[in-house]
């Protein structure tokens, strides 16, 4: 069984409304009884003392039994819930209004009667006589060399509490509240519904066919960008996957056309073994080892190719003379340009700046531009590969006086296996252009090609 982001918002959402109601029930109980007994403890902070003026019950340091008992029975009388006890200046028990029994203390702590007296902010618990555990709020008054201690919560009341708790009114409460909480539960679970509902399409939508096709509401929250977001990386994945198909197309038609003449010539050696001239020997192997040759190059340009793509291939940034290493590769290019009856140049303005990136990557750069510019430019033609300032960059330009490129085909020179018109010649594989483009994109820069039919082609970037 599938779990649903709903499914687990509601068990969340429960979870929290679980919690909330637990923690508020508690706060609630415990800040109200402190607002009674902080409310109690006020309205009677004065009750001991008002008992004291009113019924003296100590007269030059003797108890007056029968006032105190007069006392005890009227105070009990009015107000059941309070319970009155005569300490000592130690705070021992001398004297109660309790039945016998009933009270467990001997003596109760001065400490809090002390605050009480001080002032301090209420309420203030003291011992309670007839528990040893609990402490309630209380009244208390000095008198002569002693205490009139006022318990202003007795057990009467605690039993009167007792049954409240228990009570038609609090119960009918209770169910209120749980009624509100499961209101509130339910328009939770409603409101996460409709929120995760544009969730739910999309994931329904893209297990069933992959597209994505959400209403837009305008609001351009995250479901939206997040939708719009995927259905762009389902667009590129399509456009990649199509790429390599035409990629996987391309290659396979390039790597059987010189396989299948190198398998020819073989074959021909081989059935006719002896009955071919030395000459006519030699020509075939020749053939058949430009074939494999090419062969090799393109493999060589394709691995190299996907190294560029994967970033495999780590630049060493490093500072270098662009002006060295382009007489380096014109040099290296001089034979065979001589070969093809095309001159090489080289045009570089004096005291040309440093210019940083991958020496190496550069010089397959400057190798591709100059190879392809050789190969589309008939005999008598020329290359020139020029350098200068552009702002704070060098600008190189390699421009041959080829065939040119038409302006229809000038956008796509930089695909791969890209291979121009019928009439161009063909020699490479089509990826040279596609690897010096790259390589510059790895170094922030631009190939920018500039052609026009039978007047020659410009690459320029800068670096």
């Amino acid at each position: 069984m599938k779990k649903s982001l709903y499914a687990k918002l509601a068990v969340v959402l429960l979870g929290l409304f679980l919690i909330a109601a637990a923690v508020d029930v508690a706060l609630t109980i415990h800040t109200s009884r402190l607002y009674d007994e902080e409310a109690t403890q006020r309205l009677n902070r004065g009750l001991a003392a008002t008992i004291v003026r009113q019924k003296p019950v100590i007269h030059d340091g003797t108890i007056d039994w029968k006032m105190l008992d007069n006392v005890f029975d009227a105070l009990m009388a009015v107000n059941p819930s309070i319970e009155i006890y005569l300490l000592d200046a130690r705070g021992a028990i001398r004297a109660f209004s309790a039945p016998p029994g009933k009270v467990k203390r001997k003596s109760v702590s001065l400490v809090p009667i002390e605050a009480f007296m001080r002032g301090d902010r209420l309420p203030i618990h003291g011992d309670d006589p007839r528990d040893l555990s609990r402490r309630k709020i209380f009244s208390v008054a000095q008198v002569d060399d002693g205490y009139l201690y006022v318990i202003l919560g007795g057990e009467q009341q605690d039993s009167a509490m007792a049954h409240i708790r228990n009570s038609w009114i609090l119960q009918q409460s209770v169910m209120l509240a749980i009624a509100a909480l499961l209101f509130a539960l339910a328009a939770g679970l409603v409101l996460f519904g409709a929120m995760t509902r544009r969730l739910r399409n999309l994931a329904s939508a893209v297990e069933s066919s992959g597209e994505v096709r959400l209403p837009v509401n305008g609001s351009g929250d995250e479901v939206d960008r997040l939708a719009h977001a995927f259905e762009r990386q389902v667009q590129m994945l399509k456009e990649v996957d199509l790429h390599r198909r035409e990629l996987v197309a391309n290659v396979s038609h390039d790597l059987r056309t010189p396989l299948a003449s190198l398998q020819g010539y073989i074959q021909t050696l081989l059935l006719k073994e002896g009955q071919l001239t030395p000459d006519e020997q030699r020509r075939f192997l020749e053939i058949a080892s430009k074939h494999s040759e090419r062969l090799g190059k393109l493999v060589d340009e394709l691995f190299e190719l996907a190294k560029l793509d994967s970033k495999m291939t780590p630049l060493q940034i490093e500072p270098f003379s662009m002006a060295e290493l382009v007489q380096d590769v014109v040099q290296k290019f001089q034979l065979r340009a001589e070969q093809a009856r095309v001159s090489v140049t080289a045009q570089l303005e004096p005291a040309l700046p440093l210019v940083k990136g991958d020496i190496a990557l550069m010089e397959r750069v400057l190798e591709n531009l100059i190879e392809n510019a050789i190969r589309y430019t008939p005999e008598g033609g020329s290359v020139t590969v020029s350098l200068m300032p552009q702002q704070e960059k060098l600008s190189v330009r390699v421009t041959d006086t080829g065939c040119g490129i038409s302006e229809e085909s000038l956008p796509y020179i930089f695909d791969r296996f890209w291979q121009g018109e019928e009439s161009t010649p063909r020699g490479g594989a089509g990826l040279g252009l596609a690897i010096a483009k790259r390589i510059l994109e790895l170094h922030g820069a631009s190939l920018v090609a500039q052609s026009r039919k039978n007047a020659g082609t410009t690459f320029s970037f800068a670096v």
